[in-house]
């Protein structure tokens, strides 16, 4: 996996998007290596959280549509349109495999997250913020809407009305203000993430985690369609101890 670091430390592994030179741009080739990452982790009965970072200096750029400084504002919107199908598909089968793991996830947001890198966020449990990141989505601005799964998972966090603020208006928000919004869990300072984001980790993978992983599962079913899903469940979880 060129673009993914899979590391691992116990019970805690590590997803590490490696593309610093593209300040860890969402292309085809880092999508693919995340699902794939992703998949091994499923199914891996030693794994009981799962970290999602960047390399640093930033968490992700958003999709990486080829943009360059030279183009025109039309140029721009023409290029990122036309990335924009190949992208939807390739980012919503990684974010749905992020979402549906039976781990608990935690998102260590070390710098910007922007368009499918605040997206990608979206899909963990647990979202820790350097309090020095930055938090927006662009897309409208770039003349394309957002996608269906990532307004979803906007309007099930914050509601329609502040969707609708954020997707649309297209500004920037600091990390506290995605804490105030109930979109990040905590905000530290930038020295002080990994560390937290670390303990945070082991005091999850210390719980028990078919308790876990069922209340994760019913809270998620609630928040998609208003009814638990009780008896699909219960049943199936990986024994992880």
């Amino acid at each position: 996996m060129a673009h993914v670091l899979l590391g691992r430390d116990g019970a805690v592994a590590t997803l590490t998007l490696d593309r610093p030179e593209r300040r860890n741009a969402l292309g085809d080739d880092l999508l693919v290596d995340l699902a794939a990452a992703l998949l091994e982790l499923r199914d891996d009965a030693t794994t009981r959280v799962v970290v999602l970072t960047g390399a640093p200096p930033v968490f992700s750029a958003g999709a990486d549509a080829g943009l360059k400084s030279s183009m025109s504002a039309e140029e721009r919107r023409l290029a990122f349109a036309r990335r924009k199908s190949q992208f939807r598909r390739l980012f919503e089968r990684a974010c749905g495999l992020l979402e549906g793991l039976e781990q608990t996830t935690i998102a260590m947001i070390n710098g910007h997250a922007i368009g499918g890198g605040w997206g990608l966020t979206l899909a963990c449990d647990f979202r820790w913020a350097a309090a020095e990141a930055a938090f927006w989505i662009p897309e409208v601005d770039l003349g394309v809407p957002l996608g269906v799964a990532s307004t979803a998972r906007f309007v099930r966090l914050v509601g329609p009305a502040r969707a609708k603020e954020i997707i649309m208006e297209c500004r920037r928000y600091t990390a506290a203000e995605a804490r105030d919004l109930g979109l990040v869990h905590r905000v530290v300072p930038a020295a002080e993430l990994g560390k937290g984001v670390q303990e945070h980790a082991a005091a999850m993978a210390a719980k028990p985690f078919r308790a876990l992983a069922e209340v994760k599962a019913r809270i998620d079913a609630i928040a998609r369609t208003g009814i638990p899903e009780v008896n699909a469940l219960t049943e199936g979880f990986l024994d992880r101890g």
